[in-house]
């Protein structure tokens, strides 16, 4: 039986400082015993010879410093995990919000997961087909790979997220496939949005779901991501499934990771940032991925809005580096009404080559990205000419250049959040637009693609 400690000194915030411990661990689990019996979880922050500073998982209202006890479990936090838990729905810390019964775990697993040898990974290198033009025909998701979505206040990452959710599968395999949506520190609203859109399209069947609303404690929304990625590492590596892991919204999370590194009185970094949120976001991140010689994998799409649309702000800036490219929402479009409004040319996928291609999407798939990206950034330099100089000013080609421009944008990134493209439908749309340009212009394309696929008018 766990000892009781008596010796609570202060509180401070989520803070409490407990005197007197034996035996106690960095991250270890704790209780805390009202008088009038209510429990409430904590978790040990620091040890600092006999003192324990915890932090409170709940609110500190009615804590009795006189009469309240603490004991420790020895254990840090832990999720239990079972084939049950695909369809359910949970709160930050893992416990059913559905109506539904308990889980009866197969096992329990350490929220905090076990890093990844790196010399046990597979390198990602097969398609994923999201159903979205922008992404799967030029900046192409592969399994096991971390792209985030780099969006900002107000954008609808919301409805793309629930899209890829619902279309993303891995072609020409039965292999199990299965969403784990981790929802941090988001509204009521948007997380009823979620469950519904799962529900309403049979999503949900598949989908694991946590979510952690703004007004639960900040320490909850810590440990969110962390059930979330506990659950997906369950499921792909002891089950064999294909997971696919979106998290929004990670700003929320650093959010919550400043204000708990203020509460400890702790030197602020970047804008107030921790020091260490780098190292915190990797210790995220980078449980995505294939292992050697398990047939399962975690594939992430981690969702952030840019602080004032900055992205060279920390939050962004950091899971840049982390991560293997970003796709960019962009507000421009979005005024536009081009729905999903994604931005292709400043977006980025580092792995798109390795999914690509023969026997994985198509073998034009390469030619006509790069021919795709090269006409929309002339189309768009003549463009902005056009507003300074007027039409009048553009030569012929550079017009056609426009037009190829605006079509691009309405007919191939513009698809609404209910069209689910299958590769070839993307790819056949990609050909039709590049048939408004003269075939001598098409130089980033072999000929026999051309004689093939070029729409002669």
């Amino acid at each position: 039986m766990p000892k009781e400690y008596r010796t609570i000194e202060e509180i401070a915030g989520p803070l409490m400082l407990v005197k007197g411990v034996e035996d106690v661990n960095y991250n270890d689990l704790g209780e805390i015993e009202l008088a009038n019996g209510e429990k409430r979880r904590c978790r040990v922050l620091e040890i600092d010879g006999e003192n324990a500073m915890v932090q409170l998982f709940e609110s500190a209202t009615g804590i009795n410093l006189s009469s309240s006890k603490v004991r420790f479990l020895g254990r840090s936090m832990e999720l239990g995990v079972s084939d049950d838990m695909l369809s359910r729905v949970f709160d930050g810390l893992g416990r059913p919000i559905d109506d539904g019964p308990e889980i009866l775990p197969e096992k329990r697993l350490d929220i905090n997961g076990l890093p990844m040898n790196p010399a046990a990974r597979n390198y990602p290198q097969e398609f994923i087909q999201t159903g979205v033009s922008a992404i799967d025909g030029l900046n192409t998701l592969v399994r096991g790979q971390k792209l985030p979505i780099f969006s900002a206040s107000g954008l609808p990452h919301a409805q793309l997220a629930a899209q890829i959710a619902r279309q993303a599968k891995v072609r020409g395999t039965t292999e199990p496939f299965a969403v784990v949506f981790a929802a941090i520190g988001i509204t009521f609203e948007e997380s009823n949005y979620f469950i519904e859109s799962f529900k309403e399209t049979g999503a949900i069947d598949r989908t694991v779901m946590f979510v952690n609303l703004a007004n639960d404690p900040a320490i909850e929304r810590i440990a969110t991501p962390r059930m979330a990625l506990t659950a997906a590492e369950y499921l792909a590596f002891d089950k064999g499934m294909h997971v696919l892991v979106i998290m929004t919204d990670i700003t929320n999370y650093a959010d919550a990771l400043r204000e708990v590194s203020a509460a400890r009185k702790e030197v602020p970094g970047r804008r107030g940032y921790p020091g260490y949120m780098y190292t915190d976001l990797a210790t995220l991140y980078e449980r995505a991925g294939r292992q050697k010689g398990k047939n399962g994998s975690i594939t992430m799409i981690p969702i952030l809005t840019m602080p004032e649309d900055d992205k060279t702000h920390p939050i962004p800036d950091l899971t840049g580096y982390i991560t293997e490219g970003q796709i960019i929402l962009s507000r421009e479009l979005y005024r536009k009404n081009i729905a999903p409004p994604i931005d292709v040319l400043p977006s980025l996928s580092r792995l798109k080559d390795k999914g690509i291609g023969e026997g994985k999407t198509r073998a034009d798939h390469a030619n006509t990205m790069n021919q795709l990206f090269a006409a929309y950034a002339r189309g768009k330099d003549a463009k902005e000419l056009m507003v300074v100089l007027g039409e009048a000013a553009l030569t012929d080609i550079d017009k056609l250049y426009a037009k190829f421009a605006d079509a691009f944008e309405s007919e191939y990134v513009s698809q609404g959040y209910h069209t689910n493209r299958d590769i070839e439908d993307t790819l056949a749309i990609g050909w039709k637009l590049l048939s408004i340009l003269p075939r001598s212009e098409l130089k980033r394309i072999k000929d026999e693609f051309l004689n093939k696929y070029y729409i002669n008018e």
